[in-house]
């Protein structure tokens, strides 16, 4: 009895002391209350014709589907974050409530539900890029900038957030600023990213180091031929090629 006591207590210490080192999330996409009802919103003439060409993606009556190209779109031509009529004019094109395309915009950090400054920098803070020094790099950037997470700096230029895996584990520490990846970073390489973009001057994206992609220290060492296909791209075909099929099928089928 006294040794399953201990044991619990033991347990409970070590999860609290777990839960104490794990960091809120940050960033300016966080699901924080809207803004007061803003002006009406409407797509400019060039992203009605974007959005007809995203619509013809996706099969009739499914039209609901296109609701995050629709968004990033809104987003862009919204100075980078969603207002309460930029959501409501996808959901008004797309025949959904408003509240349908509000719970897609407050979920997926990559909109933002205020605005930001020209450079949204997004350090990734999941395991791969925690243990090859992301809090290292995030406090780099806090210094450097004077801010802290979820804030812009007093000219808008960046504001910073911390967001979860962004999929580049093996070129781990990884920072997206806007579109772009910056990889394998390093204090000295971060702070000199942003002084580079704040000056207007050219960046490379990518690694950062002498890395090319995401190859090893030995080279590219697979996938070195072309691979084939791909195949069964023509949704609208009757039937899909032989090549798709099952000799099984491919006999039913000709039978």
């Amino acid at each position: 009895m006294a040794l399953a006591l201990v044991s619990r207590s033991a347990t409970k210490a070590a999860t609290v002391s777990l839960w104490s080192r794990i960091r809120p999330f940050h960033g300016a996409s966080s699901c924080c209350a809207p803004e007061s009802k803003s002006a009406s919103f409407d797509f400019t003439h060039e992203n009605w014709t974007a959005i007809e060409q995203i619509l013809k993606k996706y099969p009739q009556g499914f039209k609901q589907s296109a609701t995050i190209p629709l968004l990033d779109l809104a987003q862009r031509q919204n100075g980078g974050w969603l207002s309460v009529g930029a959501i409501d004019k996808v959901a008004d094109v797309l025949d959904l409530k408003p509240i349908q395309v509000y719970e897609v915009a407050s979920f997926y950090s990559m909109f933002n539900r205020q605005p930001i400054g020209k450079y949204h920098v997004q350090v990734c803070g999941t395991t791969p890029c925690m243990l090859n020094g992301a809090e290292n790099i995030l406090h780099a950037v806090e210094n450097h900038l004077g801010i802290k997470c979820g804030e812009t700096t007093k000219d808008n230029t960046f504001t910073l957030s911390e967001v979860e895996c962004l999929g580049a584990c093996v070129n781990a520490p990884v920072v997206q600023i806007n579109d772009s990846y910056y990889e394998d970073l390093t204090h000295q390489t971060v702070t000199k990213l942003l002084d580079d973009l704040k000056a207007g001057r050219p960046v490379r994206a990518g690694p950062q180091t002498h890395r090319k992609s995401c190859e090893g220290p030995q080279g590219k060492t697979t996938l070195l031929e072309k691979p084939p296909g791909p195949f069964c791209r023509d949704l609208s075909a009757q039937t899909p090629p032989c090549s798709c099929l099952l000799p099984s099928l491919v006999s039913e089928r000709d039978a």
